[in-house]
This record gives structure tokens, sequence and C-alpha cells, in this order.
């Protein structure tokens, strides 16, 4: 081996010996921070997933703030309490009889994170005013629900029957927030308003009413005089809703000269008798046995018992046989 080899050979083992020593102190020095740059990304991951979640967080609690804003109250009690009068005011508002509407209440169930509660609320009155008094409700800006609607033909022409649900949250527990006065954004003069002018120009209960025929052409005699407005006794009135409120069975009577109702109760007296009950069995109709009727007054007049079906005049009492009579009431008959 010559000279030239000898060198040749020695700088192919210093390279080897330097890889050598190169690829040790990769090993040394490298995998520790391999395992340090894995366990970072793994508590950089961690951070971001708190952090998202503490976004979350803060953004549910500013919507449950906004939520609770829009509840009558933090209590169940206080809560019932401001709907009912919200409720009454709506009615008001829309032109209907106060008087004309049972408020019954419903709840409170309870939920997740909250409780539920509400009215059941009946009763009757133009078609034109009940769309009014729907419109308030599904537009006004405090939380709530309106379901199981029923809209159906009222006792006079023109008028229906509507029930249905009214309901709202209580939320549990409350955040702290400072309330203030809601403010209704559409009124019923809102152009919202008139889009619902169909359902009232349609008036889709109304019965067909056939288009009579065209009179002759002729000579109208001159209409006779008109008689004196002689307004109406005790006897044209009619009784209008036969409800509870509170437990309390009550009669509205309707005085349709002076447009005023008035609010009767068992044991008041009427028609030289005194009212004993509100009877709610159903029985067919008088003078339409095909028909069913719901709810009656009954007076006692002398040792004798007489009704008033819901929707008719006093004048149209009528005495009731022993197989009519409310055995609570037969029980109690001389």
């Amino acid at each position: 081996m010559n000279q030239r080899e000898k060198i040749l050979m020695l700088a192919v083992g210093g390279m080897v010996g330097l890889l050598v020593v190169v690829l040790g102190v990769r090993s040394i020095f490298l995998a520790p921070l391999r395992d340090l740059d894995k366990r970072t990304a793994v508590v950089r991951e961690k951070l971001a997933k708190i952090q998202a979640d503490r976004r979350a967080y803060f953004a549910a609690e500013d919507g449950l703030k906004r939520i609770t804003l829009r509840t009558f109250a933090d209590t169940v009690d206080q809560a019932s309490a401001k709907s009912g009068e919200v409720l009454t005011r709506h009615i008001m508002q829309a032109g209907l009889e106060e008087s004309e509407f049972a408020r019954l209440p419903i709840g409170p169930r309870k939920l997740r994170g909250a409780s539920e509660l509400g009215w059941n609320v009946q009763g009757e009155g133009p078609l034109t005013n009940v769309v009014n008094l729907l419109f308030l409700l599904n537009t006004s800006p405090w939380m709530h629900r309106t379901e199981n609607l029923n809209v159906l033909k009222g006792d006079k022409p023109g008028e229906v029957r509507v029930r249905f649900h009214y309901l709202t949250l209580v939320v549990e527990p409350a955040p702290e927030v400072t309330r203030t006065n809601l403010v209704r954004k559409l009124t019923l003069e809102s152009q919202e308003r008139q889009l619902l002018g169909g359902i009232i120009w349609r008036d889709i209960l109304r019965p067909y009413i056939k288009r009579p025929p065209a009179p002759p052409l002729r000579r109208q005699p001159a209409p006779a005089p008109a008689k004196p407005n002689v307004p109406p006794g005790l006897e044209s009135f009619r009784v209008v809703s036969l409800s509870e409120w509170n437990g309390q069975p009550e009669i509205h009577v309707r005085d349709p000269a002076a447009e005023k109702t008035f609010r009767y109760r068992p044991g008041d007296e009427m028609l030289g008798g005194r009212i004993v009950m509100i009877d709610y069995r159903p029985m067919p109709s008088p003078g339409n046995a095909l028909l069913q009727s719901y709810s009656r007054m009954i007076l006692k007049i002398g040792n004798e018992y007489w009704a008033v079906e819901r929707g008719r005049l006093l004048a149209e009492r009528r005495r009731l046989t022993d197989q009519e009579v409310p055995p609570e009431l037969l029980a109690q008959k001389p």
C-alpha cells in the first residue's frame, strides 16, 4: 500500500467517523426536540379547544341574557301575573269585549333550564277583532308561543269562537339582567296587519247565502214613517257567556240597546227568581234535537226550574222537566 492509498483510506475513515458522530449527536439532541414538538402540538390543540369552549360559553350566556330580557319575569308567579295582564290588554286593544273571553292558567311545566306556563284562552267576537288579537299576540316582543289554535263559527252572524294556548317561559336560574320596557315594532296600522285582510273578506266560516233574484222594476211605495225607538226590557237581554274565572262560574248578559254587558253569579236574583247554577251537561238544543247545547243558566222561579241556553235571549227561557233538572237540584226539589 503506497502513500496515496493510505491517505485516501484515512480520508474515507475520517468521513465515516464524522458521519457516525453526526448521527449520534442528532439522535441525542433531536429526538427529545421532536418529542417536545409533539407535546407542544397536543397542548396547543387542548388550549384551542378550551378557548373555543370559552367563546361558546360566553356566546351562550349572552344569548340567554337576551332571551331573559324578553321574558315577563324571573319567577313563575310574577310571570303568570304579568302575562295575564298583557293578554287582557291585547284583548281590549283588539276591540274585543274582555268579558267575552275566559282565561284559565296552564302549568307551570318543568323543562330543562326553564319552566313553561301560560293561559288557555277561549272567547267569541267579530272575525276582524279576533284576527287583530292573534296579530297582536304573535308580534308582541315578549317571549311566547301561541299553539292549539281553533276557530269555529260563532253563535251570531259575523262572529267566531276562538280557542288557543298562550305560553311563555321563565328561565331557571335566571341570569342577572337589567330589564327595560319592551317596545312593540308592529301595530294594527302596520302593513303586515293589512296583509291579513284576506282572512276577513273571505270569511270561510260564513254559510253560503244564495244571491236573491233582482227585483222587478216598479215604483216603490213611499216608506212608512219610522216607529219610535223603544228601548228593550230585560226580556231582550242575551246570555253571551257562561264561563269560569278563578274557579267561579259567571254569567254574562248583554244589553243590546245600551251595548253593555252585565255579570251575574249563582245566587243573584233575576226575572223574579234566583240563579242556582250553570249546567255544563251536553243536552239536545231546544228547537233542534240534532244539535247539542253544552251550557245553560238555570233559574229557580217559585218551585220550578227554568233554563236559558248560552246565546239565547232571556225571553227564550224554558221550564225544565224533572228529567232535565240536574240531579243535585232534583234532590232539593220539594
